[in-house]
């Protein structure tokens, strides 16, 4: 049988392209996907520098973000055909569970982990996967931008929408805008009909966030970000703030809120470990979510959203062989959008 191509993490930070064996016949309940794109996100980076936060079994293939075709359906699957165009949930979740029931998969009380994490993930030619887990991709919407969804953009849809209840005409604050999320979240946001103020690192990023259609942009290397939202706003202070950075933003982006704003987070790219004012918190009746990954509804609604002319960003596309240089520029933030690998 014709092995397949897949890019496999042997140790913390050893990653090669290796030829496997294919999988079998997918069982009851499972779908046979063919890879065609893989999306990289900071996961990508953590898990390969071994910030799983869980055991690992090594050789398993990386990539937790991707878009497909069905190459085959198991036994009882009747909801998928041969050569339709998919997206895997990433997180195997249990499906049964109080959270999972609710429609809160995020949330899920027993995941069995994280694919490309901790577990066999998708940068590889073929996998079987939980069709329940797949979810079909509408008719115009590209596979690249497919791709940008299950970790991504479901990630901002969540945060704005589920978490925040972003409304038109507000104000958002969008950190890093730059990156593969912030560049989703001042897209999104300007959809929307709000104002969208946005920090990057550099002159470059600065014009591309210009062009996205930020409304202000301040440079966080020759500006401290806060006081220029303040003069921005009247010193009012904004809406909503779309937080992933950590450490270094945590205390600006608490000043940068009006009274009784909110702040999302997801990350912590620049460290974990943050102090609070508490008088401040409840003086300006802050309110404060933390959002991790998303619900399958996030991730229909990020497709839909494409669909209806939302893209996302994309910096560059990537060969299988080569995803390690795509991989580099993702760990020193030269970037500008999703960065993509094609399998196919």
């Amino acid at each position: 049988m014709p092995r397949i191509r897949a890019l496999q993490l042997l140790a913390d930070r050893e990653v090669v392209l290796r030829d496997i064996s294919p999988p079998p016949a997918p069982g009851p309940g499972e779908v046979q996907l063919r890879i065609r794109v893989v999306s990289l996100n900071h996961i990508d980076v953590w898990g390969f520098r071994g910030m799983a936060f869980a055991k690992r079994l090594f050789p398993f293939a990386v990539g937790a973000e991707a878009a497909a075709e069905i190459a085959a359906v198991g036994p009882n699957v009747t909801n998928f055909k041969i050569g339709q165009r998919v997206i895997p949930f990433s997180a195997l979740t249990c499906g049964t569970c109080v959270a999972c029931a609710r429609g809160k998969d995020n949330l899920c009380e027993n995941v069995a982990g994280v694919r490309g994490f901790h577990i066999d993930g998708f940068a590889q030619e073929r996998t079987n996967h939980p069709a329940r887990l797949t979810i079909p991709v509408p008719d115009g919407v590209d596979l690249d931008d497919a791709a940008c969804v299950p970790v991504a953009y479901a990630t901002v849809e969540h945060m704005l929408f589920d978490n925040a209840k972003l409304e038109p005409g507000e104000t958002i604050l969008v950190h890093a805008g730059g990156s593969g999320i912030g560049t989703i979240a001042i897209r999104v946001a300007k959809a929307l009909g709000c104002t969208v103020i946005t920090t990057v690192g550099s002159d470059d990023k600065a014009e591309k966030a210009k062009a996205l259609g930020a409304d202000h942009v301040i440079n966080y290397r020759t500006d401290r970000f806060e006081g220029r939202v303040r003069r921005l706003t009247n010193k009012k202070g904004v809406d909503v703030v779309f937080e992933h950075v950590g450490a270094d933003t945590w205390n600006g982006s608490l000043l940068s809120m009006k009274r009784g704003g909110r702040l999302v987070t997801c990350g912590a790219t620049s460290g974990p470990t943050a102090s609070i004012n508490l008088m401040q918190l409840f003086q300006q009746q802050y309110r404060i979510i933390g959002s991790f990954g998303s619900p399958l509804s996030a991730q229909r609604g990020a497709l839909a959203r494409i669909a209806s002319g939302v893209r996302p960003v994309i910096d560059t596309v990537y060969t299988l062989d080569n995803l390690q240089h795509g991989l580099s520029r993702l760990e020193s933030r030269d970037v500008f959008g999703k960065i993509l690998v094609r399998l196919s």
